[in-house]
């Protein structure tokens, strides 16, 4: 149970996301191309990263870029939590993990959940919703999630929420290589630079919308809350966020009040002070938010199903002015402290 609430006496929580940018063991090579943290190199990152979170006092942390259980339960240890409020198992350094035998995250690091509150389930999604599957161009049928989403319900004073953190695929220009991993493509051609883009846009389309059918599954007809929270590598009114959450879609139809979810930083109870300091990320120099936080109607003000709402949400991002060799990770951390009523 969250200590600060306890502090306070009220039911409520923080809740962050954060992209740990490449958090691994020492002495493992995650990236075949780059090389493996050291001892004091380790150290180094798991100090920043806790300097960095500490600050935020969240009771659930979502995280992104995440090599190995171990790391991420020495940095929960760090925070003040116990190792048992890890939750990563596409990163599972146990031996008996059916997905990594012990090995970590393979290829492309995994999400993951520290949570404080009782966890009453947990599910990966996997497999891109049939509906959602679309052909990539000179790739085929995209099927199954390159990093999958991770949900977890928690019992949160006796209010249980669904809690999904994503990391979908970035920008970045997907060229075709051959299995020992050698381009098939000239990268410094325009044309075929732009195909590639197109391609990763296709996969995280199709990612956005598989994850939408699950939160519809999730919503429809439920008055259980569900928040949306992670590194969207794209920004909140994106065709692939709003694919995501359908807010717009409110605006024409009531009813979609029941599936639609709505960027917290928009509804909070102190919004306007804070909107013209939000940022996560510098992408070529601009900066924008693409680590978001969604919630569903439950949490939403004017609700007359409301059963909490947002208070506030704080962006942390002063490191991202730190020279980049200073930085444990290269995003801000989103925060939001939602209250459930009595």
């Amino acid at each position: 149970m969250s200590q600060y609430a306890i502090a306070e006496g009220k039911k409520q929580f923080y809740i962050a996301t954060a992209n740990l940018l490449n958090l691994a063991n020492p002495s493992r090579i995650y990236y075949e191309n780059a090389p493996a943290y050291d001892q004091k190199t380790y150290q180094r990152k798991l100090k920043g990263l806790t300097d960095l979170l500490a600050k935020a006092h969240a009771d659930i942390i979502a995280v992104q870029e995440v090599w190995d259980t171990d790391a991420l339960e020495a940095l929960a240890v760090s925070l003040g939590f116990e190792r048992k409020h890890v939750v990563a198992p596409l990163a599972s350094n146990d031996s008996a993990s059916p997905y990594t035998q012990g090995h970590g995250a393979q290829k492309t690091p995994a999400v993951g959940i520290i949570s404080r509150f009782e966890q009453i389930e947990t599910t990966l999604l996997e497999e891109i919703a049939p509906e959602a599957i679309i052909d990539v161009p000179d790739v085929g049928p995209y099927e199954r999630f390159n990093r999958p989403p991770l949900l977890l319900r928690v019992n949160a004073f006796g209010q249980p929420i669904t809690i999904i953190t994503a990391h979908l695929k970035s920008k970045r220009a997907y060229h075709l290589r051959d299995e020992d991993g050698n381009l098939l493509e000239d990268m410094d051609d325009p044309n075929i630079r732009v195909r590639a883009k197109l391609r990763s846009l296709c996969m995280r389309a199709s990612e956005a919308a598989s994850i939408r059918m699950s939160i519809i599954k999730r919503l429809q007809h439920t008055r259980e809350p569900l928040i949306l929270l992670g590194d969207m590598n794209d920004v909140t009114g994106s065709v692939t966020t709003q694919l995501m959450t359908e807010t717009g879609e409110v605006n024409y139809d009531k009813s979609m009040r029941d599936v639609a979810l709505f960027d917290a930083a928009r509804i909070q109870s102190r919004y306007g002070w804070m909107k013209d300091v939000a940022y996560t990320h510098i992408y070529q120099g601009m900066p924008e938010v693409i680590d978001q936080l969604f919630v569903s109607e439950e949490f939403l003000p004017d609700s007359k199903f409301a059963l909490g709402a947002v208070e506030r949400v704080d962006y942390f991002n002063d490191h991202l002015k730190w020279d980049y060799i200073d930085r444990a990770t290269d995003h801000g951390i989103i925060r939001a402290k939602i209250k459930i009523h009595d």
